[in-house]
């Protein structure tokens, strides 16, 4: 009979057999990244955006969500696409474009800076593959404008669905301050589970991704 520890066993040998090369410069930022408490992608959600990327090789990404540059350069490294990236903290878009210029990558990343339920409407696309990984309580939010520009056989990723663990408890298990996004991811997940237009599985890498394909 598995134990939680097998599990834990299981998931820490996963861990060293699946991370995703980076460059130096990738590394270093990286570090940099985790140094400064900013949430960047976890090694096997790199590792899964690359075979993802070589086996769907994309002409155009959309990421909703830059942070400070780190996985939108990722993407960069491993594809031949152009991106477009979305961020809305002034802290970090700033940093994001110092990132951006320090690895020479302005003329194939396009930032565009403010609140994506706002900037999505505006975009015309198609984008080939979506990334999302911002503010947790807005994908729903932004589901419908993403479905616009996401073409048929188009590649849609979320990332942090499980939001620590807390998804699988009951709304009155969670604390106050978190019921909202509680009750708006489970409402995203069930919406791309059910949805006419996604084939949607739901994996339990990180702290969780849905990866769906337009119909």
């Amino acid at each position: 009979m598995k134990t939680d520890m097998d599990g834990e066993r299981l998931a820490l040998f996963i861990r060293s057999m699946d991370e995703a090369p980076l460059s130096e410069g990738l590394a270093e930022l990286r570090r940099e990244a985790l140094a400064a408490e900013v949430p960047i992608i976890r090694p096997g959600t790199c590792s899964l955006i690359r075979t993802l990327l070589l086996m769907k090789e994309p002409a155009h990404i959309l990421e909703i969500g830059t942070a400070v540059g780190f996985s939108a350069l990722f993407m960069l490294e491993n594809s031949r696409a152009d991106i477009t990236t979305i961020e809305d903290w002034p802290p970090r878009i700033e940093a994001a474009r110092a990132n951006l210029a320090r690895f020479g990558a302005e003329e194939r990343v396009r930032l565009l800076a403010g609140d994506a339920a706002e900037v999505l409407p505006a975009l015309t696309g198609p984008f080939d593959f979506v990334f999302m990984d911002a503010a947790k309580g807005q994908y729903l939010r932004y589901l419908p404008d993403v479905l616009r520009l996401l073409p048929p056989g188009g590649i849609l990723l979320a990332d942090n669905v499980f939001l620590d663990g807390e998804i699988i408890e009951s709304r009155f298990a969670v604390e106050r301050r978190d019921r909202t996004i509680h009750k708006r991811m489970r409402a995203f997940l069930y919406e791309v589970t059910h949805s006419e237009d996604l084939v949607t599985t739901i994996l339990s890498v990180g702290d969780g991704m849905t990866l769906s394909v337009r119909r």
